[in-house]
């Protein structure tokens, strides 16, 4: 029997499955291990034609979570993915793709440490030591584009700067949510170690009153009551966190609307210590009747 004329899956059963992708040396290792570590069935590199014929048979056997990988190593498949998640969502699984990125300076680095060969490099036994790294390079630039649209329709998580604990843990927040609401994700990062590129907006708290030049202070984070009452007697503070809640308020309906499953807001600072970390933790708690709302602080929590 095809996957086209199998039986659709019952709504009564449906499972809640996760899918893993992105760029190679991206993270989904960690990732996988991860979401094993939290209880998924978890399988590697399942071509996409396969996949409904798998899920299908996890039914019978009783599987609930479900965790499958799924990247450029099974290319010549991955044109059916798109068109099977609207055929599964409408069979009502609960499906949920999360795509992990990094930049390409990173991706090379990690790379070049440990010394894999990335799936799409042709020449594995480059002649010179710039051969090798333009063949890198190319294979990755083809990648991005090989996965694009897939990228499109996922929840984006940017590990350039995370610590492989660090990206399990995240990991483990995202896939906890329950329900089908939007999820808002609060992220405070520093500038000097770039934007995260999962971000569906960014505001810059650079121009607020900064704690890091009062010496009692500085040692401290936006976490700590002496830093949130500095932080609170500033007018400037509370008219940006006014303006950014008013912002969020306004919109929020109209991203559920799009059906859209996460929405991440990045507020950045110098260093992702003190005014950010405040931000993100007073929007939190404004936002906590949504219902399903993360925190992230990269800086801090790398640490």
């Amino acid at each position: 029997m095809t996957s086209q004329s199998a039986k659709p899956v019952d709504p009564a059963t449906k499972s809640n499955v996760v899918l893993v992708t992105g760029m190679s040396g991206g993270g989904k290792s960690e990732a996988m291990h991860a979401l094993e570590d939290a209880g998924f069935f978890c399988v590697d590199n399942l071509p996409a034609d396969l996949l409904l014929d798998f899920l299908r048979l996890e039914q019978q056997r009783g599987e609930r979570r479900v965790a499958i990988a799924v990247d450029v190593r099974s290319a010549g498949s991955l044109p059916l993915l798109l068109p099977l998640f609207k055929q599964l969502r409408d069979e009502g699984v609960a499906i949920r793709s999360i795509f992990f990125d990094a930049n390409t300076e990173t991706l090379m680095r990690r790379f070049s440490e440990t010394r894999r060969p990335h799936p799409l490099r042709l020449d594995q036994s480059p002649s010179n030591k710039d051969d090798g790294h333009r063949a890198l390079l190319e294979a990755i630039t083809l990648e991005r584009e090989l996965l694009g649209a897939l990228r499109v329709e996922s929840t984006v998580l940017d590990t350039s700067q995370l610590r492989p604990a660090q990206l399990r843990a995240w990991v483990r927040d995202l896939v906890v949510v329950e329900g089908n609401s939007l999820t808002l994700v609060f992220e405070s990062f520093a500038f000097k170690h770039g934007v995260p590129s999962d971000a569906d907006f960014v505001f810059d708290v650079r121009v607020l009153p900064n704690p890091y030049y009062d010496r009692e202070l500085r040692p401290l984070n936006g976490r700590d009551k002496p830093v949130a009452d500095y932080l609170e007697a500033q007018p400037e503070v509370g008219l940006m966190l006014s303006q950014i809640g008013a912002f969020m308020t306004q919109w929020l309906p109209n991203f559920a609307a799009d059906q859209r499953s996460y929405l991440t807001v990045a507020i950045g600072c110098t260093g992702g210590q003190h005014r950010s970390v405040y931000l993100v933790e007073a929007l939190a708690r404004q936002f906590a009747h949504h219902g399903q709302v993360l925190k992230r602080h990269r800086e801090l929590d790398a640490k």
